[in-house]
């Protein structure tokens, strides 16, 4: 923790001469960007892993013709086809699970009152009115949705609508797109095939994950909540120019 807010601190000073008291926001930002394109590989991974799992469709389609009453040698067959085509169904999982770390860091190290036995100073920072280590709850408490420090709450809320919004289109279109050739002649995901179920359930829950990202907002400490405003705001650029 304490190496993490150092790290924090250093980048904070780095940008103090271009962004005043509000350096530390930031550098969590600039943090947010490296950690995103340490992750991007993956993604692109995981987006070429998507399009050769589309491309797929049709041959699990097929086998399910071939092996439609023997739903083990259908999983067989289809295991098979991904291991020769070195296609992973979940894969698309993983540049997700890996920015876990970075967040319960930031929940953390704006969560406590002291590192390292040291009072953190990190908790004196702020963006514009609002304490980096406050909750929306505080805001309301101290001037209201119109004072300082809810002003920016609202702010952070506008943005997260507007970038949810847009999400919601892509993950519908990607959605749509997947389901209408995953079903193409068998009335839907077959969940005999591996994977075939786990991914049918992110599908549909996909274009609703970006509105969840509101109440994480509310609920978390504000230097939280603008690393996930801000990776969220990534994925969806990202995610409109790999999966165009």
């Amino acid at each position: 923790m304490s190496v993490f807010a150092s790290l924090v601190e250093h980048i904070a000073d780095l940008l103090q001469p271009l962004f005043g008291p509000s350096a530390a926001a930031a550098a969590i930002i600039a943090f947010t960007a490296l950690v995103r394109l340490l992750v991007h590989p993956l993604s692109r991974a995981a987006a070429r892993g998507q399009k050769a799992r589309s491309a797929l469709q049709p041959r699990i389609a097929e086998l399910r013709r071939k092996h439609g009453k023997n739903p083990e040698k259908l999983q067989k067959a289809v295991l098979e086809l991904h291991a020769e085509e070195k296609v992973s169904p979940l894969s698309g999982c993983l540049p997700s699970l890996l920015q876990l770390p970075a967040f319960f860091l930031l929940y953390h190290l704006f969560s406590s009152g002291t590192i390292g036995g040291e009072p953190n100073a990190l908790l004196g920072h702020r963006l514009l009115d609002a304490p980096l280590g406050h909750r929306w709850a505080d805001a309301l408490g101290d001037g209201g949705m119109l004072g300082g420090a809810g002003l920016v709450y609202l702010g952070l809320f506008a943005v997260v609508a507007v970038v949810a919004y847009f999400s919601y289109r892509l993950s519908r279109r990607m959605t749509e797109a997947s389901a209408a050739m995953a079903g193409a002649g068998t009335g839907g995901a077959d969940p005999r095939v591996p994977g075939a179920a786990a991914m049918g359930g992110v599908m549909k829950v996909m274009p609703f994950m970006s509105f969840f990202t509101l109440v994480t907002v509310a609920v978390v400490p504000l230097a939280a909540a603008l690393y996930v405003v801000t990776s969220t705001t990534w994925s969806v650029v990202e995610r409109s120019v790999l999966y165009r």
